[in-house]
């Protein structure tokens, strides 16, 4: 089974609807209150890690089942940059792109590594104080100061994490199996 597909923002839209859709789905296959509470736990971590670490979203979120398995599935464009990319990484179990499975994978794996662009915390005129009362700014977050909560927990929670990365393309896979 296949749940519908929620469109996500970064101004909190579809948030909700993606717990509810949840929700319908653990009620559908019949879970228990306990799993499905860890259903809803998962699902709201997997889009505030994504969300977190990728700063701007537009995403699509859906949950595949298939017996007792259950599959989350997060899919943004975001723009890719080595920070991103290592973060994205260390959340998934393997450690590793999933999209570099394949001769040609691995090889468009290490090609789109080296394009990636590294972010320069550098020199900006503008004080911080400033730059946080602006309208349109977007403050991104360093690792000092993401504190991988939503990962730790999500790494709890769920079986296998698999993570995608194919260009600005990230599929964010989280697979939890019920008894």
């Amino acid at each position: 089974m296949k749940s519908e597909i929620i469109t996500i923002d970064n101004h909190e839209n579809g948030f909700s609807q993606a717990v509810k859709e949840a929700q319908k789905v653990a009620a559908y296959t019949e879970l228990n209150a306990k799993d499905s509470l860890h259903l809803q736990l998962c699902t709201e971590e997997v889009l505030s890690l994504v969300r977190s670490i990728t700063g701007e979203i537009k995403a699509s979120f859906w949950i595949e089942t298939e017996g007792r398995q259950y599959d989350l599935h997060v899919s943004t464009k975001t723009a890719m940059d080595m920070e991103k990319r290592s973060l994205l990484l260390s959340v998934a179990t393997s450690r590793k792109n999933e999209a570099a499975k394949s001769f040609i994978g691995m090889l468009r794996d290490v090609f789109e590594e080296t394009m990636v662009v590294e972010v320069k915390q550098g020199n900006n005129d503008t004080p911080s104080k400033v730059l946080g009362d602006l309208a349109d700014h977007v403050i991104v977050c360093t690792d000092a100061e993401w504190d991988g909560y939503e990962q730790s927990t999500l790494k709890k929670l769920a079986d296998v994490i698999k993570v995608s990365i194919r260009g600005g393309m990230v599929d964010l896979t989280v697979s939890k199996k019920f008894a």
